[in-house]
């Protein structure tokens, strides 16, 4: 429960809608997804769920689950550390997927796959939340992965800090590393033997969108 009083609300699942089920099922397994359920009932129900790697939230899919028309799922964020990483690798596994582009007019990220208004290549320095990819399933279901680097305050549980996959964990060592150099040039070049506590205040801070350590 938090501060207001409203007992925590976990988003678990979302459901899109597909034609082919097992068509499907061949794709999100395809790209390495978790597939966490397959249940197939008798009065012809089917429900399947796959887990993004790393991804608190699943997808749903199957027969007799939504009554909306498949491929109308559009603009599902999938949150990375580095978006040029994420992409390569969902191509490499089979995804038709754009280059990387950030939007060069409010919306655009949400346009087809040769949408107007996007601009190849990352967001200006590479500012979190600015850069994307864009996908497809076999219906047409869209998903966005957006470069998420450090986050707005106020947009995380500041209780906690966590990484969802080593690569993230990487990624933010990297950074915090490459940030505590700049520290030590400041202060004339001298070994920071408190480096271990610095780069955990850089990396909370960091996390939760708080002012950063200089």
């Amino acid at each position: 429960m938090n501060a207001t009083g409203v007992p925590a609300l976990k988003l678990e699942a979302v459901v899109i809608p597909v034609a082919d089920v097992d068509r499907s099922k061949k794709f999100y397994a395809g790209l390495g997804w978790r597939l966490d359920a397959d249940f197939d009932y008798d009065n012809g129900f089917r429900v399947l769920q796959f887990t993004p790697p790393g991804s608190p939230t699943s997808i749903q899919f199957g027969t007799n689950v939504t009554t909306a028309e498949p491929g109308t799922a559009q603009g599902l964020y999938l949150v990375v550390s580095d978006v040029q990483q994420a992409r390569d690798a969902l191509a490499a596994q089979g995804a038709e997927i754009s280059g990387v582009f950030h939007p060069g007019a409010p919306g655009a990220q949400f346009q087809p796959l040769s949408g107007d208004g996007r601009v190849a290549g990352p967001a200006d320095e590479r500012a979190s939340y600015g850069s994307f990819a864009a996908f497809t399933d076999p219906d047409g279901n869209a998903f966005l992965l957006q470069e998420v680097t450090s986050r707005i305050p106020g947009r995380i549980d500041t209780t906690e800090t966590s990484y969802a996959t080593t690569s993230d964990l990487v990624d933010a060592l990297k950074r915090a590393a490459a940030a505590h150099g700049e520290h030590e040039a400041r202060n004339g070049g001298r070994y920071d033997t408190a480096w271990p506590e610095w780069y955990a205040a850089y990396m909370v801070a960091e996390h939760h969108g708080d002012q950063l350590p200089e």
